[in-house]
């Protein structure tokens, strides 16, 4: 098996949001409906085209493994301009067959290495939360319902931050 990270280019855009997709089944199932996940990701043109422009205009890391996008992670300047830092770290996924590869770790290290930074993580994934701790970040007691289907759907993020 070959794994790499590298910074991500527009040939990466399918498989960016296959990886998008099926992590958030993986993932997110127990708090989330899975048709609402399928619907959430159905237009896989739309995804196409966001990812295009979030490569061309931001930080983007793909995990590859033998030559197959396994995990994406995407840094901006924070978006909202009231985060408790400047950089946040916005997404960050990884098929559940290359979790504890290193392949996380790698990803994050591209993004924002060992920078002062903030995310958001959904409540109740414990798995998250105890990578990102072991990498300095804290809750700091904010959450937020985070919208995830076109009905209105949310999910309860908290603020984590280093």
């Amino acid at each position: 098996m070959t794994d790499i990270v590298r910074p991500a280019v527009a040939a990466d855009a399918a498989g960016i949001h296959i990886v998008h997709r099926v992590s958030w089944l993986e993932t997110y199932s127990h708090l989330v409906d899975p048709a609402v996940i399928e619907r959430r990701y159905a237009d896989a043109e739309l995804w196409r085209a966001r990812w295009l422009g979030l490569i061309a205009n931001g930080v983007v890391s793909v995990a590859e493994r033998d030559a197959r996008v396994v995990g994406w992670a995407y840094a901006v300047t924070g978006r909202t301009g009231d985060g408790p830092r400047d950089r946040e770290l916005e997404g960050i996924y990884l098929l559940a067959e290359a979790h504890g590869s290193g392949l996380g770790q790698a990803l994050l290290d591209a993004v924002i290495g060992d920078a002062p930074a903030f995310l958001w993580v959904a409540d109740r994934n414990p798995r998250a939360e105890a990578f990102y701790r072991r990498n300095r970040f804290e809750r700091d007691g904010a959450t937020d319902q985070h919208r995830v289907g076109p009905g209105g759907e949310t999910l309860t993020a908290v603020r984590m931050v280093r």
